[in-house]
């Protein structure tokens, strides 16, 4: 029998590794320069903390979710996304005593769920998310847009657009809440299944209906930012303030409200028209979410963040972005008392900090040449029966084309003073 992956699940492969590789060190660049720290949760968790944080009532926790019950019979779920391990690791390690009262964190890995896959989606697909807890500020609102903002405009995406809406405060909520009810109740005979659930648990998720978006209903639906209180207008308004300062072009989008329960304020989505992912696609997005960790059992620390499926990002990142490293040094054996010295001195090497190979095969000169050409190898070391007897290598730029005799006990500073202060196209 051929075992094929799971639907929804795809392999990457050593030549599309390097791509991911490059996106995950710009990634980890740009959280340097925010002086965002990396925190690695469980791939796992109790299921309730999604139902507590996502929601009961979004499509994540009632549609899309890997659950299973452990040998004990415990409830368990695979993340479906990254904020509520990331809270939840918060308040569990007290991280809220930090003396400067912020987390800044950020986290990559694997997320789950059941979905439709589709180019750039999968059931098992890869986030990368930001999440800066201990602080209500619109001052942190706008730090995550304008690292939102940089990632992509870093990776050379074509037309890209931030949309920004309030949800407001908890007062904004309740009033929006009861118009968005007063608005939709005339129609409910008329919407699905889920939109009339949802009527009573959670008015904003019918705005999210993926079946009844098309609905009259849904145009004409009360905007969240006739209902603020004066004190989410005045943040709502600093935030404005802030991206006008810092000429960040964006969009007041009311319809924009997100998909998931714990979001409060500011809310937003980069949106890109790149050809490579089709016009309007939403790249990433996030918001503030004050009441998290306190539903989840901490104190009062609000939080605001984003994330990025990685894929999508993958497909949009501009081609000269991939490096094409190679290796620096390809070790060439001609016969086996060659390829005992070519053993001896790829450890050296690698020791040095080197990446080296070399071949195991015994095969013909021409052939070895090929493989250099394949792994991108700086430099060719050849060496013959008479180079082990002199105990000397033949040492190849495949840059410059020069080629040296170097004793064994100068290689490495040779490949050292070669490639020092050079840059070889």
């Amino acid at each position: 029998m051929i075992y094929k992956a799971a639907r929804g699940t795809v392999d990457i492969l050593p030549e599309q590794s390097a791509k991911w590789q490059t996106l995950e060190q710009l990634i980890r660049t740009i959280c340097a320069n925010y002086n965002v720290k990396e925190v690695r949760t469980p791939v796992f968790e109790h299921t309730e903390l999604f139902c507590r944080a996502v929601g009961d009532t979004t499509d994540v926790v009632s549609k899309e979710m890997y659950t299973f019950a452990d040998k004990k019979g415990r409830s368990m779920t695979l993340r479906p996304e990254g904020t509520a391990g990331v809270a939840r690791a918060y308040v569990e390690n007290k991280m809220f005593s930090n003396p400067d009262k912020i987390s800044k964190l950020y986290y990559i890995g694997p997320m789950f769920r059941y979905e439709r896959p589709q180019n750039g989606r999968q059931r098992q697909f890869h986030q990368f998310g930001v999440e800066m807890i201990g602080y209500e500020s619109p001052y942190l609102d706008v730090e995550c847009m304008t690292m939102a903002v940089t990632l992509v405009e870093a990776l050379g995406l074509k037309g890209v657009k931030l949309h920004i809406n309030t949800l407001g405060d908890n007062e904004s909520r309740d009033a929006y809440r009861e118009a968005l009810k007063a608005h939709f109740e005339p129609y409910l005979d008329e919407l699905c299944g889920d939109c009339k659930s949802r009527f009573e648990t959670n008015p904003l998720r019918i705005l999210d209906c993926k079946v009844d978006h098309d609905h009259p209903a849904m145009t004409n639906a009360p905007k969240t930012i006739d209902y603020l209180s004066d004190s989410a207008k005045q943040h709502f308004a600093k935030v404005c303030e802030l991206l006008d300062d810092l000429e960040i072009e964006y969009v007041v989008d009311t319809n924009l409200v997100r998909g998931l329960d714990y979001y409060c304020h500011t809310v937003f989505e980069v949106i890109s028209d790149d050809p490579r992912l089709g016009a309007g696609s939403t790249v990433g997005g996030g918001g503030r979410y004050n009441g998290l960790v306190q539903e989840l059992g901490g104190p009062e620390a609000p939080g605001v963040g984003f994330a990025f499926g990685m894929e999508r990002l993958l497909i949009a990142m501009d081609d000269d972005l991939e490096e094409a490293d190679g290796l620096d040094v390809y070790v060439m054996p001609l016969g086996d008392q060659a390829k005992d010295l070519a053993v001896q001195i790829t450890a050296m090497l690698r020791a040095n900090g080197f990446s080296v190979d070399m071949d195991y095969q015994g095969r013909s000169l021409k052939a070895q040449f090929k493989t250099v050409d394949r792994m991108n190898s700086h430099f060719a070391m050849i060496i013959g029966d008479q180079e082990v007897v002199d105990e000397v290598v033949n040492i190849k730029c495949t840059h410059s084309k020069t080629q040296d005799v170097v004793p064994i006990e100068n290689i490495v500073a040779y490949i050292e003073n070669h490639m020092e202060g050079h840059v070889h196209e």
